[in-house]
């Protein structure tokens, strides 16, 4: 079959790569296009998938998003259409939503998180097949626009199934000149606490406002026995963080191996969601600062005391942790590839 993967944000080519390495397996045709936002286009080219660009993230309000997301899907459109496409595939995109339904490619939607507006109901209810973490109640899924029938459901995290394969690698950290520090195979004598932050998803619909985050990092670059990578979403968090010119905060200039840097890691803090459940998947202690409304699978998260939620910075506990680095419930990601070719009937 020929399918169509679309990458619009940092996570996706993440997410996704497993199943674009087994559909092409399986002898499937994959082609891969993304937007310019953050790492996307970086983290596909590390993972050494090509991928053809088109658009890129704007802010603004509602109306400049509309017209952002008809630019980008009249050109999506235009490619397209000599393909001839059998399956799109894709993490919420809206892109896909609006092109799989103008020319009539069976679509299937990834996501774990069911509250995030209007392009999250628009991506389920052109869907397929709507594949989905299992800690979420059906009712919330049917009131976001998946009716249950479209639903492919599976147990755990999906970063359980995208990290299945992994082995950290440490030299992730003398790429950012902080050889020594986590928690390696081989230590220095540093001592100092490695802490990863992500900031707020501050463009997006979904997101609140976040009176955490600066006070997080302030508290952060005031503690001398701290040193802080902050992995920014948009180029104004990557502007502001350099601004404070504090030699404890890395920022690292381009798209890095996130996963090994949060394997080592004492801590992480994020404001998002995927780079906490990673954390949660590999074992490493995690708070979430996460200001919009929880989603199902966080919920669980906190209740199961996997993952914590940071309410006041001043009373953040850092400390040096120990114990191994890699997955905890490693899982087979061909559930996530059978479940999208249940979209085109080739399940």
């Amino acid at each position: 079959m020929r399918i169509w993967v679309d990458c619009t944000a940092a996570a996706h080519p993440v997410v996704l790569r497993p199943v674009i390495a087994l559909l092409r397996e399986r002898g499937h045709d994959v082609s891969i296009t993304a937007r310019d936002y953050g790492q996307t286009e970086g983290l596909l080219e590390r993972f050494g998938l090509e991928y053809e660009s088109f658009g890129s993230h704007v802010g603004g309000g509602t109306g400049t998003k509309a017209a952002a997301v008809g630019r980008r899907s009249a050109a999506l459109a235009r490619w397209a259409r000599p393909h001839r496409f059998d399956l799109a595939i894709a993490h919420g995109s809206v892109d896909v939503a609006v092109v799989g339904t103008a020319l009539r490619i069976p679509q299937a939607q990834m996501q774990d998180y069911e509250f995030a507006g209007l392009q999250r109901k628009l991506a389920w209810r052109s869907a397929r097949r709507v594949i989905v973490p299992d800690a979420i109640p059906i009712e919330r899924l049917e009131a976001a626009g998946a009716r249950a029938s479209k639903l492919v459901r599976y147990p755990g995290l999906k970063e359980d199934y995208y990290l299945a394969d992994f082995a950290p690698d440490p030299s992730v950290l003398a790429d950012l000149g902080l050889g020594g520090l986590g928690v390696a195979a081989e230590r220095s004598t540093d001592d100092r606490v490695l802490v990863v932050v992500r900031p707020p998803p501050e463009t997006s619909a979904y997101h609140a406002d976040n009176p955490l985050y600066d006070r997080l990092v302030d508290r952060l670059c005031g503690d001398p026995a701290v040193v802080t990578v902050l992995i920014p979403r948009t180029e104004q968090q990557h502007r502001a963080a350099e601004e404070r010119a504090d030699p404890s905060l890395v920022v690292p200039a381009d798209a890095i191996d996130a996963q090994s840097l949060i394997a080592f890691s004492d801590l992480v803090v994020s404001a998002g969601g995927t780079m906490n459940r990673e954390a949660v998947a590999l074992g490493v202690p995690v708070l979430t600062i996460f200001s919009g409304r929880m989603g199902a699978v966080d919920e669980r998260l906190i209740a199961d005391g996997r993952l914590g939620e940071l309410r006041d910075p001043d009373e953040l506990e850092l400390v040096k942790r120990t114990g191994d680095v890699g997955p905890v419930d490693p899982r087979d990601p061909a559930i996530l590839a059978d479940g999208a070719l249940e979209a085109a009937g080739k399940g």
